[in-house]
């Protein structure tokens, strides 16, 4: 059914990037439940192009209310964000906060390459955000030793 699949792209832009940036869990749920919603309005014979569509717009609104709730109050918001958790520090491996998370050593390690560094030397502080995604703040020494942007300086051209 294209109607159904037209109406979610309308709505995903009226609702803004947000809706289908990195996301956090509660964005995540609400991705889940829009794939629900159109399977069940392609799929099912007794849902109707209308009530997919206005059950598409609702979940966007309530998302919409939530984020300028969560926006405007700091217990919104950390009610339905979890805060970033700090992995490593000043050379240091949080086994407790990974084992929490449940990410590998590995997984950390592979952060670090992505974000362009050699060594876990030239990395203070590696922090897991509420998207899922890895923040690797580079060592303060490692700028002044010619790093820009995570490259040793005789890897630059």
């Amino acid at each position: 059914m294209p109607a159904i699949y037209l109406l979610i792209i309308f709505f995903i832009r009226l609702s803004g990037k947000r809706s289908t940036s990195q996301m956090n869990n509660f964005d995540w749920i609400v991705t889940v439940a829009l794939g629900s919603i159109t399977a069940s309005t392609i799929l099912l014979k007794d849902s109707t192009l209308a009530e997919g569509a206005l059950s598409i717009a609702l979940l966007l609104m309530l998302q919409y209310g939530l984020t300028f709730l969560a926006r405007r109050s700091p217990l919104v918001a950390r009610a339905v964000k979890a805060p970033p958790t700090l992995l490593f520090a000043r050379g240091r491996f949080l086994d407790d906060a990974m084992a929490t998370e449940r990410i590998s050593r590995k997984e950390v390690l592979a952060a670090v390459r992505k974000a362009g560094f050699t060594h876990l030397d030239q990395v203070d502080w590696i922090a897991l955000e509420n998207d899922a995604s890895f923040s690797v703040i580079a060592h303060s020494d490692s700028r002044a030793k010619g790093m820009r942007g995570g490259v040793p300086a005789e890897r630059r051209h």
